[in-house]
């Protein structure tokens, strides 16, 4: 699942994507109550509006982000799911991930409504000990998706483990 991104679904590539640049570009459409694609969490380096329902968000090499899809039609929810990635650097190994150019480092992938509603009240509880998802550990999403996908419950992330993060992530430096 790595290497050259395949073309988008309905055809062609992303309006915007500048495949020459080191950014990781997702794009995102909102239709009240039909499509509803959002950033949970992570820090944009750009954006660009394309028209009032679609606009294409960009994040740097290294940086983790929340990518949520929501979707229904007239008989209800068609789609519910949603993906933490690390944004690449060119030439780093990635996987493809539909409405993410080039494509990421997929950390957590999980679907269904209630699995996903856990994982938003996961990061909540993230945000509520006054850490940004952004920063936590990335192997502690790779862990909340393991333990989802078992059917368990994952351990909470905590101060402790945030601060020995910081500190790995120093002495890598």
């Amino acid at each position: 699942m790595t290497g050259i991104p395949p073309p988008r679904m309905r055809g062609g590539e992303m309006p915007t994507a500048q495949h020459r640049d080191n950014l990781t570009h997702v794009e995102l459409t909102w239709v009240e109550k039909k499509i509803e694609f959002w950033i949970r969490f992570g820090r944009e380096a750009q954006e660009q509006m394309l028209d009032r329902h679609r606009r294409v968000v960009s994040f740097r090499p290294g940086s983790v982000f929340a990518f949520v899809r929501w979707a229904a039609n007239d008989y209800g929810t068609i789609l519910s799911r949603v993906d933490i990635v690390r944004a690449v650097a060119p030439g780093e190994a990635y996987q493809t991930l539909s409405f993410v150019r080039p494509g990421g480092e997929i950390l957590l992938k999980i679907g269904s409504w209630p699995k996903v509603e856990d994982v938003l009240q996961h990061i909540d509880a993230i945000e509520a000990l006054g850490i940004d998802p952004a920063d936590a550990d990335p192997d502690h999403w790779r862990h909340v998706a393991h333990w989802m996908n078992a059917g368990e419950a994952p351990r909470p992330y905590t101060a402790a483990r945030h601060r020995a993060w910081q500190r790995r992530r120093e002495i890598g430096r």
